[in-house]
């Protein structure tokens, strides 16, 4: 049994992103606030805060006003408030059709909203959590939970450092710590394989619709100062993806002639020949974005997955011993494409929740079952509330049609039409078998609008230290080839994008080689494996990409 240093806290934190930060904050927030003593400590395993931050993102910034009443005069990086907030319809690869203002549903007006930088406001945010007094270790990843005799979680563990690709100890190994606390926050983002694993092991899903998820693709562009328009938002809706996936696109304005380009495809498409990174290097093709981007330079890209369900997915986000918050959970408002705010006030309820629990009790391993309750009476329950019908609807009817019931139910409703659609099916079981469906032919990229899946890596900074197991873990080796490429033509191949995954061909047979070096930790594989057989596991501490300014 490895002998691990073990470090205790009233509370550890994981996860760096908006609403692990907004927790820590908040936290000793109302400890001083109540005079009492709290030790907060957050994990990240991103080499810095905000390293693994990726988002569009147009931020509604209700919850930083409320956890920051002054935000403004202490510099946080929300500049650019939204100006022209426009809407369009793609309905080919030339044509588009802008939307009459009234025609959009209200959820996705902008007014009050910023285009900003998600990671940069991270960074500010770790600051002041900082100044607070919150230990924060960047460059940690949570590797395992940490339960005690009664099966109530007591804390994380960190990833052992120097281990070889065979598992042996490299010089300069060092033993992951025990990281112990009376609560446990878990905050990891979309995806999180902790919060994954939390879900089984608690059942904290049963009764719930299963969990739903988009891919978000995004790089950054520097443009020619006469084309640059901080705070313009533009959506679309349509082309490329037409029939084939939900989903839509954006292209923001930030500051210093910088703009935003991105698409987010619905992982519940049934095709296994769709590739979500070459239908975002078909959407730069049109004229309304091309028009943006033809003079401009591509500096930064990034991907990343989406918990898009809603309320009828979110588990319980209360268990034994800690709670899970922000996208952990799916606390993302799908009607508005919005998640930040969400993620902020999640975390903000959780410390409120923890420092009235440690106020009265030291004790470990306590349910905090009054934290759902107060996520309800908070007006993030109403958001969730108001939205609940936004997905089921979408995938049920589509694009078009689902987008007329969602503008009832949200402009004409409030989000009170009544449900009668239910989307039972995981993502990956939407998808048919390659048999069923026509090859899609992409075109070559011309390196000054579209690009290679490598080249992307390269301006993604992404790093890992080689010599390390292989995070990308198989349940069963045989399955890529006698199953997944046999049935569906290995869509790792395509769904991946950052090239991780590939059918190469060697003198006995095809064989799927894992591109572990190029991860950029979307988790798109984890979620759209058609027979569930990858599992993601965080990497040595550190590892993956590094991202400024996404």
């Amino acid at each position: 049994m490895i002998e691990r240093e073990v470090m205790e806290f009233d509370v550890v934190i994981v996860g760096g992103g908006p609403s692990g930060l907004a927790a820590a904050c908040r936290l000793m927030q109302k400890a001083k606030e109540l005079e009492l003593e709290l030790t907060v400590c957050l994990v990240e395993k991103g080499s810095e805060i905000g390293a693994h931050i990726v988002s569009g993102a147009v931020v509604d910034p209700k919850a930083l006003t409320e956890l920051f009443p002054q935000w403004e005069e202490d510099g946080a990086p929300l500049i650019s408030n939204v100006g022209r907030d426009e809407v369009y319809w793609l309905g080919d690869e030339a044509n588009s059709r802008k939307l009459a203002h009234w025609m959009v549903p209200k959820s996705l007006h902008n007014d009050g909203n910023y285009v900003i930088s998600l990671g940069n406001l991270c960074r500010w945010l770790a600051e002041r959590a900082e100044a607070l007094g919150v230990e924060i270790f960047p460059g940690f990843s949570a590797q395992e939970i940490s339960y005690d005799d009664a099966g109530h979680v007591q804390g994380v563990i960190t990833g052992d450092m120097g281990v070889a690709s065979d598992g042996s100890e490299k010089d300069g190994y060092m033993p992951g710590m025990l990281l112990k606390a009376k609560q446990t926050v878990f905050a990891e983002g979309c995806r999180g394989h902790l919060g994954k694993s939390l879900i089984e092991h608690f059942n904290l899903d049963e009764g719930r619709s299963p969990q739903h998820y988009g891919i978000g693709i995004k790089e950054l562009w520097d443009v020619p100062e006469s084309i640059s328009e901080p705070g313009a938002v533009i959506h679309t809706a349509g082309w490329p993806l037409g029939s084939n996936s939900g989903g839509g696109g954006f292209l923001y304005h930030l500051e210093n002639n910088q703009v935003v380009v991105g698409l987010i495809v619905d992982l519940n498409y049934k095709n296994p020949h769709l590739s979500p990174y070459e239908e975002f290097q078909r959407y730069k093709h049109h004229p309304l974005i091309s028009n943006i981007l033809k003079e401009g330079k591509r500096v930064s890209y990034g991907a990343r997955a989406i918990a898009k369900g809603g309320l009828n997915s979110l588990p319980q986000m209360a268990f034994d011993g800690g709670l899970l918050i922000g996208c952990d959970a799916g606390t993302l408002n799908p009607a508005k494409i919005k998640g930040t705010h969400t993620a902020m006030k999640s975390g903000m309820i959780a410390a409120e929740c923890i420092v009235d629990f440690l106020s009265k009790s030291d004790s470990y391993g306590h349910k905090l079952s009054d934290f759902e309750s107060s996520i309800n009476q908070s007006w993030l329950g109403e958001e969730l509330k108001q939205s609940r019908n936004f997905v089921p609807v979408m995938h049920s009817l589509g694009t078009f049609w689902g987008g007329a019931y969602n503008w009832m139910d949200q402009n004409v409703f409030n989000g009170k039409l009544p449900l009668s659609f239910k989307d039972n099916v995981p993502d990956y079981a939407a998808l048919e078998l390659a048999s069923q469906h026509k090859k899609i032919d992409y075109d070559k990229p011309d390196g000054v609008l579209s690009f290679d899946r490598l080249s992307s890596v390269f301006l993604s900074n992404t790093n890992h230290e080689e010599d390390q197991p292989c995070h990308l873990r198989l349940i069963d080796e045989t399955v890529p080839v006698n199953y997944n490429l046999a049935q569906y033509d290995e869509p790792a191949q395509r769904y991946c994008p950052a090239g991780v995954y590939e059918i190469v061909e060697q003198e006995t047979g095809p064989s799927l080689q894992i591109n572990a070096q190029n991860c950029i930790h979307c988790k798109t594989c984890d979620i759209k494996d058609p027979s569930q057989n990858i599992r993601w596991v965080t990497p040595e501490g550190a590892g993956g990409p590094n991202y400024p300014n996404m």
